[in-house]
């Protein structure tokens, strides 16, 4: 019995710090699907930690204490299904609040990077995780495919058709941007 609790306790232990250190990467990914909404972020990062706590020591009959592999992706993975499954239950009623992260930007242009997080918010949900999967997580399209169950073609196409919403939004004022 002894055995078993100490078990339960460095399994605890490990996903007590891979959540320290996943959490920061997780809640900036949200922030970008949510299109700055910081407490829908906040929630969805939450929603995703307890789903990977319930599945961090999977254990069945067949194959007692199986860990996740590769838990950054599935976590990741988790986060974007959260987001996806967020918005379908979402009431047509709600308004999203269009607020900009409180902390300060480490790099680059503010007034780009204010562009671009209000241009993917006023994307399709599906459309801003194609962008944000293809190109702030840095996901190949089969990964990307398989994240939002979907075709490697659909992804492609997809991220064709979001990267053509998304210059048309933010028009000449990016090429601005981009030159200061």
């Amino acid at each position: 019995m002894a055995r078993a609790s100490a078990a339960g306790t460095a399994g605890e232990d490990d996903f007590l710090e891979f959540a320290a250190v996943r959490t920061g990467h997780l809640f900036r990914t949200a922030c970008l699907l949510t299109g700055g909404d910081t407490h829908l972020a906040e929630d969805l990062v939450q929603e995703a930690l307890g789903r990977i706590y319930a599945q961090w020591y999977r254990t069945s009959w067949f194959a007692p204490r199986a860990r996740i592999e590769n838990p950054a992706g599935y976590a990741h993975t988790v986060l974007v299904r959260a987001f996806l499954s967020h918005r379908r239950r979402r009431s047509t009623a709600e308004q999203p609040v269009r607020e900009v992260p409180d902390a300060a930007a480490r790099e680059g242009d503010p007034a780009l990077r204010l562009a671009l997080v209000e241009a993917l918010g006023r994307l399709s949900p599906r459309d801003r995780a194609v962008l944000v999967l293809r190109y702030w997580e840095d996901r190949s399209v089969e990964e990307t495919a398989e994240v939002l169950r979907s075709s490697s073609g659909a992804v492609r196409t997809q991220t064709v058709r979001a990267l053509r919403r998304i210059r048309a939004l933010l028009g000449d004022g990016l090429a601005e941007l981009a030159d200061r």
